[in-house]
């Protein structure tokens, strides 16, 4: 038995009072979880001390709130491990972020992390008539959305999610990691539909900021981020959908740009995102020019930074190298099919691998995250 010390936010809407800190001591073996110094004081202590759990073995994702400052199921995390971590000698235990809070540290799945998951359609939508038995699915293609068929829906990512603190409209990693489960799916009939809507919606797949928050905090390592990235690629490379974001014209202007410099043309990024690729559809286009002409902050700012000079605008130097940057392009683009990997599937490094078989992975290019393409 160990002695650890909680500080826990507490919060009661009917008492009128703002939110405030309790901290407590708890004895307990080091192994176990943080949801058990809780649940021991709340036996213990003070029965009004109010947290969402069930199953305690991190499967049924009830008991999500926020240790030490990041997003985690509390039945699975080791209360030692939380306390080598907490500051001051307090493991501190806050509800989740992104979340109205009901009471101390049960938060409103309902008003947030549900909310948007029924916006992406969270079911099959297959054409026809059903089969007079089951649907029958390639393996491959199962295979494929396993990774975000994985979620327990405990929300943190959504906690965690930086770009729903700045736009709390943004469909958010949980429900978008459940539209690619659809989008993936071969019985679904509707996946150009789905992929339109979320790209033309303003807060939808183009809103996500990378900042692999989602991907840090996910128990269950669906890596939320990635499976907007595939998303994001089969809206563009595979649909060719010219959405209102400019997110097609985005990726096509960077990708044209490294292609043809091999370094980022700043002065080109603008015109050539608004004119779905092309610079001079950017400069002629009339929406494009008005959609360019509201960004001319954005300009102004990178000209008083230094980040973008007349000079530069004008000349970009390529790369000494161009040619290979060039042939690796030409390469990849020559490939029928993209190849994407679902780490969840294959593991990661040499794990159950023979030691023949391990020096020969040893020799073989990595091949980067989960659902990164080739």
């Amino acid at each position: 038995m160990a002695e650890f010390a909680l500080k826990v936010r507490r919060y009661d809407p009917e008492s009128g009072e703002a939110a405030y800190w309790e901290e407590f001591d708890v004895d307990l073996p080091p192994e176990r979880s943080v949801l058990d110094g809780i649940l021991k004081y709340k036996d213990e202590e003070d029965a009004s001390l109010a947290i969402r759990c069930s199953c305690r073995a991190a499967i049924c994702g009830s008991c999500g709130v926020k240790i030490n400052g990041q997003s985690a199921l509390a039945c699975n995390t080791r209360i030692s491990d939380a306390a080598e971590k907490a500051k001051d000698g307090a493991i501190v235990v806050e509800p989740m972020g992104n979340m109205p809070v009901l009471k101390d540290l049960i938060v409103d799945m309902d008003a947030v992390h549900w909310k948007k998951i029924q916006r992406v359609v969270p079911w099959l939508l297959p054409e026809g008539d059903p089969p007079e038995r089951e649907y029958i699915v390639p393996a491959e293609s199962m295979i494929d959305v396993t990774q975000s068929m994985a979620c327990i829906q405990c929300g943190a990512c959504v906690s965690a999610c930086l770009s729903m603190e700045v736009d709390p409209d943004f469909i958010g990693p949980a429900a978008l990691a459940k539209a690619y489960r659809f989008v993936g799916d071969p019985r679904d009939a509707h996946t150009e539909e789905r992929l339109a809507d979320l790209a033309e919606d303003p807060h939808g797949i183009y809103d996500c900021t990378h900042c692999f928050a989602c991907i840090e905090v996910c128990p269950k390592g669906v890596d939320p981020m990635n499976q907007i990235m595939r998303l994001r690629r089969h809206a563009t490379a595979d649909h060719e959908i010219k959405d209102g974001n400019n997110g097609y014209g985005h990726e096509k202007a960077f990708v044209d740009i490294i292609e043809k410099w091999g370094t980022l043309h700043e002065a080109q990024v603008l015109p050539r995102s608004y004119g779905e690729g092309s610079m001079l559809k950017g400069q002629t286009d009339p929406k494009a020019v008005k959609q360019l002409a509201g960004s001319l902050s954005t300009v102004v700012h990178a000209l008083r930074s230094g980040k973008v000079t007349p000079r530069k605008a004008l000349l970009h130097h390529k790369l000494p190298d161009q040619d290979q940057v060039r042939r690796i392009y030409h390469e990849i683009e020559s490939k029928d099919e993209r190849l994407e990997l679902n780490m969840y599937i294959v593991g990661e490094g040499d794990a159950g691998l023979g030691e023949d078989e391990g020096e020969q992975a040893d020799k073989e290019p990595a091949m980067g995250e989960t659902g990164a393409d080739q």
